[in-house]
């Protein structure tokens, strides 16, 4: 079995799934500093995405970096199939979170004040770059392992 960087249980996987946990973390953050997100659909959903990925990524990272240390990790073709499965969905949903944040929230910029102070719209569009760039990893982690999964 040829050993593809990013796959599970590589070192790349590790540093994937880490990089996914801290930019939706930051993404929930920045997002959660704000006690009007509320009012707003596209802003809850994406707190309830980026609510969804956190766990997933840290649960990976955790199964990534005991693979790496221990170096044994059963590759089971159900358990990868399961893992790109919710990687693909929790993907598309962020991205769908991001751009339904990124274009509110660059709607509210430009609209103004009344409906949002800079301060506060640029916290929404900094928690929209952050999805982004957590979609962008779990994407990309993705598609590493279903190219890995034909060679199970």
């Amino acid at each position: 079995m040829e050993a593809v960087p990013g796959a599970l249980g590589t070192s790349a996987s590790f540093a994937l799934r880490l990089g996914q946990t801290i930019f939706s973390s930051a993404s929930l953050l920045f997002m959660c500093l704000d006690v009007q997100f509320y009012s707003y659909t596209c802003f809850s959903y994406l707190v309830t995405v980026m609510g969804l990925v956190t766990p997933w990524s840290v649960s990976l990272a955790l199964v990534d970096a005991y693979s790496v240390f221990v170096k044994c990790l059963p590759r089971q073709p159900r358990v990868l199939l399961v893992i790109i499965v919710g990687d693909c969905a929790l993907s598309f949903l962020s991205l769908a979170a991001a751009c339904s944040t990124a274009s509110v929230a660059s709607l509210l910029a430009e609209v103004g004040s009344p409906y949002c102070p800079s301060k506060i719209c640029s916290r929404y569009q900094l928690s929209a770059a952050m999805a982004f760039m957590s979609w962008f990893l779990s994407f990309a982690s993705t598609l590493f392992n279903l190219w890995l999964l034909p060679s199970l």
